[in-house]
């Protein structure tokens, strides 16, 4: 899906990863994982096309497909006066005018993926009022409902309790076995060796801007 042809990321044209070359296949479950400050979300932010490489590319390989993006928590602003059902109807923005309005069968999507979070009494609720594990869900029924082929989750599991890590990491598994690509910065390395086939490791002892060990669990 996403081939990696001596690609160094980073801001303001200063690396920030090793180079890398490789292919994140269609249909993967990838875990990037490594030490703080590495680069881990500065490669997804790349990849998502929100910043540019510092230098080589990459590629799709085919039309670049729709991606259901899933910021760091503390990159959004919770303070806005937008309710639950707000936030997940985001998702659909793509797909749909928002002065048009949401058809039937698209209101059932988000009131589904709602339910799928364990969310659906708390749609009129301002997301101000959430806890942290409750926003978390919120931001996961907003990837669900863009069916998006190509899944990108930035540290999904920091800040939230344990029980809300095992409902969103089942629903990243269920992603997968629709056939989603997943892509996910994670620091778990217990979760990532229990349930991501492959992991791409950015490690700081790799010496100046050498390859990334790939590791395939």
């Amino acid at each position: 899906m996403i081939s990696l042809q001596q690609l160094v990321t980073g801001y303001d044209r200063v690396p920030v990863t090793p180079v890398l070359n490789g292919v994140i296949a269609a249909g993967s479950m990838t875990a990037i994982t490594g030490p703080n400050g590495c680069g881990k979300s500065t490669l997804l932010k790349t990849l998502a096309g929100f910043i540019p490489p510092v230098s080589g590319a990459f590629q799709w390989q085919g039309v670049r497909p729709v991606i259901g993006w899933l910021a760091q928590r503390h990159a959004l602003e919770a303070q806005f006066p937008l309710t639950v059902q707000d936030v997940v109807s985001m998702g659909c923005w793509p797909r749909h005018s928002l002065l048009a309005g949401f058809q039937r069968d698209t209101r059932r999507r988000i009131a589904a993926a709602l339910e799928r979070v364990g969310l659906e009494a708390m749609a009129p609720v301002t997301i101000d009022e959430l806890s942290g594990g409750q926003f978390q869900r919120m931001l996961f029924a907003r990837v669900l409902v863009q069916q998006a082929a190509l899944v990108m989750l930035d540290e999904p599991f920091t800040g939230v309790d344990e029980t809300t890590c095992h409902v969103l990491m089942a629903l990243i598994l269920e992603m997968h076995g629709e056939g989603k690509t997943v892509l996910a910065v994670l620091h778990d390395s217990e979760r990532v060796a229990r349930h991501f086939p492959q992991t791409l490791r950015l490690d700081s002892a790799v010496s100046h801007w050498d390859t990334a060990r790939v590791r395939v669990a």
